[in-house]
C-alpha cells in the first residue's frame, strides 16, 4: 500500500456497502504522473482530490492509494458503493477534449489485464457483496464542449475506452456489468 497523502481524510465506509467496481483508465502517460494527479487537494472544505483506490500498471503491478474502507473520489455519484480501479493507459492524453482527438488506440497489456483479474477475484473474496462492474464510460454519459470548437460537445469520460477487453475479463471473473440506466 501506498496511501495518498490525504486518504485518512475521506469519508470510510463499511465493505458491505460496496457491490460495485468502476473500471477506469489513467489517461496520462505513466503511473509516476497518475500518482501526482491523485495528489492534488480539489476539495479544500475536506483537504482530499480525485484517486481510485488501486492503479495498475503496464508491468502489471499492483498500487493501493485508498483503502476499500474510505469512500475515494473517481466517479460522480457511484463512490460510497464503489472500489475505483485505474489501468495506466494514456487513452486520450494529451488532448482530452479534443473533438479531433477522441480516439482511445492504446491496447491493455495481458499482465495489466491478468493483474486486474487476480485483483477483481480477491476483492470478490474479501467483499462478499461485489457483483457488479462497470467502466466509468457506462456511468458518466456527460457532454461537454469541446476544446478547440466549442459549437461540438465530445464525452467528459470515455474509459476505459473500446481496446478495453471486456469480454476477457468478464469470462474470468464473475461479475454484472452494470449501465448508467441500472444505476438506481
Amino acid at each position: 500500500m501506498d496511501p495518498l497523502p490525504y486518504s485518512t481524510a475521506l469519508a470510510t465506509r463499511s465493505l458491505s456497502e460496496i457491490d460495485l467496481v468502476v473500471i477506469h483508465c489513467t489517461e496520462l502517460p505513466d503511473l509516476a504522473m497518475a500518482r501526482e494527479f491523485g495528489e492534488r487537494v480539489l476539495y479544500a472544505d475536506s483537504g482530499t482530490g480525485n484517486s481510485g483506490h488501486y492503479y495498475i500498471d503496464r508491468d502489471g503491478g499492483i498500487v493501493e492509494y485508498v483503502d476499500c474502507g474510505h469512500i475515494a473520489h473517481h466517479t460522480r455519484g457511484y463512490n460510497p458503493r464503489s472500489v475505483g480501479i485505474e489501468l495506466v493507459n494514456t487513452g486520450r492524453y494529451p488532448d482530452w477534449l479534443d473533438s479531433r482527438h477522441q480516439a482511445m488506440d492504446e491496447a491493455y497489456p495481458d499482465d495489466q489485464i491478468e493483474a486486474l483479474i487476480c485483483l477483481l477475484q480477491d476483492l470478490r473474496t474479501r467483499i462478499p457483496g461485489l457483483g457488479m462492474i462497470a467502466g466509468h464510460e457506462d456511468l458518466d454519459l456527460d457532454k461537454v464542449e469541446a476544446s478547440d470548437d466549442a459549437q461540438l460537445k465530445v464525452r467528459r469520460k470515455r474509459d476505459p475506452g473500446p481496446r478495453f477487453p471486456w469480454q476477457r475479463l468478464l469470462a474470468e471473473v464473475p461479475l454484472q456489468r452494470l449501465a448508467a440506466a441500472q444505476h438506481l
